[in-house]
């Protein structure tokens, strides 16, 4: 275990709170950017020779004022996906598989997702070390692909959180277990074998093609710890983070079978509709993502969370925690809700942070002034990703975009809450520079990619220059295309600085405007994004 302080935990969560991370692959690109903020000046002291797309694995530093991205590449080459072609076998239904109708270059193939609903292929996850203006790297480091990948297009994935251990800081992301490169349909796939007879994932690929969903944590020397669940079966867990107490906490979705009933009379085995949600997790930290995981070693918060909008219909069982961004601040834990028909799409909090003990006995609530109606009726006008607090009266939260026509035209974006009174309020939103970019010519050896445009924002990071009363921000774009699969748009890394004390939108906050500080890139996706401080 490593040694932890409470001191450093709270600085780092009031510095760092919505932390995300996005894996940069090799072939990432990295253009210049303007110039940025006073205070953020190139900080590469140590660039690798110049050289920006170089991905090894020498010992990862975290150069202090700079960004970690994660990210991922994909790969046809590797796994399964090297020989899918039209007419392979894939997931269908829990009683029937599909067949492919695309081959496996990376423009088509997400088309299959027209006949597979769970489609996925993994890819490997490489982290980087960037200047947080130009994007230039500082470091990189690929994270073992024979211990954790990730699914290149399920775009909540890789959320990553920055913990500040007196040994430095510690990078802690969620990933799946002994997949590989090139598998397919893994972000779907149970996390314990033989887990739901109904997951079309395992009537395709048997019961034992099963994946755990696992916590790694990276130390400032480049060394991985693994921690296993058995958590978030037929679904991905997104995000998670170490808490000030030592443990982690998780975010994530489950359920890819019939289950519609809490409990084991549903025919699953660890029950999917209570191993979702919000976890809590005792670190395990094995050298290896195969270590055996202790029995009760996580606990789903509130389990049987379930809200009935219309009379005598309460929402599926396990589906209105389908959770993704977390972060802790102030000694509780923030968490979003933004896809899905079921539930609340909103932003939920738990008052102080739970323990394997008392989980179950937890209560989660929406945060006060946040939405309260149903996702199904409102036909999603809200679509919150990610949380980062400049102080405890100021909040931003990143919407995806990816709702109704309200969503897009007063949510998408980026959003700054005021605490007024003991309840948020929405002062205004920030979209100069962002909502509505078309990225064109994206051209690679699979031929041209459709245009992408960006809609929104989804994991999120920043830091507060105090005297000089402005907050700067990064975040991943969430995107629209037609690709079969929007998740593997070439997406980007985007910057903007605030006006910490403004809450109305004024002239000066009319005038600031996102910027790029990496992408697109073909090929790849950018996942989250962490600030050194």
């Amino acid at each position: 275990m490593f040694r932890r302080t409470h001191s450093q935990a709270i600085r780092y969560a009031s510095l760092l709170a919505g932390v995300s991370l996005v894996a940069l692959g090799a072939s990432a690109g990295f253009s210049a950017a303007q110039a940025g903020p006073v205070g953020l000046a190139t900080r590469c002291s140590n660039s690798q020779n110049g050289n920006e797309n170089r991905v090894d694995n020498q010992p990862f530093q975290f150069e202090h004022g700079s960004l970690v991205v994660s990210s991922s590449t994909y790969d046809p080459t590797q796994g399964a996906v090297a020989s899918l072609s039209i007419g392979t076998t894939l997931a269908g239904s829990a009683t029937k598989t599909s067949k492919a109708v695309a081959n496996n270059d990376y423009v088509h193939v997400w088309n299959n997702a027209s006949v597979d609903g769970s489609f996925g292929v993994t890819s490997a996850i490489v982290l980087a070390d960037v200047d947080p203006v130009t994007g230039q790297v500082c470091h990189n480091l690929a994270v073992p692909t024979d211990q954790v990948v990730t699914s290149f297009s399920s775009k909540s994935e890789l959320g990553l959180h920055l913990f500040a251990d007196t040994d430095g800081p510690l990078l802690v992301f969620v990933a799946y277990a002994g997949a590989g490169v090139g598998a397919l349909d893994v972000s779907n796939s149970d996390a314990v074998a033989g887990q739901d007879p109904t997951n079309p994932v395992t009537f395709a690929f048997g019961n034992t093609y099963a994946f755990h969903c696992t916590i790694v944590s990276l130390d400032k020397h480049g060394n991985f710890l693994y921690t296993p669940t058995i958590a978030y079966g037929g679904n991905n867990g997104r995000s998670a983070l170490l808490g000030s107490n030592g443990l982690y906490y998780a975010v994530g979705n489950a359920n890819n079978g019939n289950a519609a009933t809490f409990g084991p009379g549903n025919g699953t085995n660890p029950d999917v509709t209570e191993t979702t949600g919000l976890e809590v997790v005792n670190p395990i930290d094995g050298p290896s993502s195969g270590v055996a995981i202790p029995a009760g070693n996580s606990a789903e918060v509130d389990p049987l969370l379930q809200f009935t909008f219309v009379v005598g219909k309460p929402d599926k069982a396990g589906k209105d925690d389908n959770f993704r961004g977390v972060t802790e601040f102030g000694g509780a834990l923030y968490f979003t809700k933004g896809s899905g028909s079921n539930g609340i799409d909103t932003v939920y909090t738990v008052a102080s942070l739970p323990t394997l003990a008392n989980a179950a006995a937890t209560t989660i609530g929406v945060v006060p002034g946040f939405p309260t109606d149903s996702a199904k009726a409102t036909g999603g006008n809200f679509t919150p990703f990610a949380v980062f607090f400049a102080n405890a009266t100021t909040m931003y939260v990143t919407d995806e975009g990816s709702g109704n026509a309200t969503d897009t035209s007063a949510h998408a974006g980026l959003e700054k809450w005021s605490l007024v009174n003991g309840v948020w309020q929405l002062d205004y939103v920030l979209t100069n520079g962002l909502i509505g970019t078309v990225d064109t010519n994206l051209l690679g050896n699979a031929g041209p990619y459709p245009n992408v445009t960006t809609v929104g924002l989804r994991n999120l990071t920043g830091v507060v220059d105090e005297k000089g009363g402005t907050v700067t921000l990064w975040a991943t774009t969430s995107t629209s295309s037609a690709s079969g699969d929007q998740g593997a748009d070439p997406n980007k890394v985007v910057r903007i600085t605030d006006d910490l004390a403004a809450t109305t939108a004024t002239l000066r906050v009319m005038q600031e405007s996102f910027e790029t500080v990496v992408g697109p890139t073909y090929g790849t996706v950018y996942r989250g994004v962490a600030y050194v401080d």
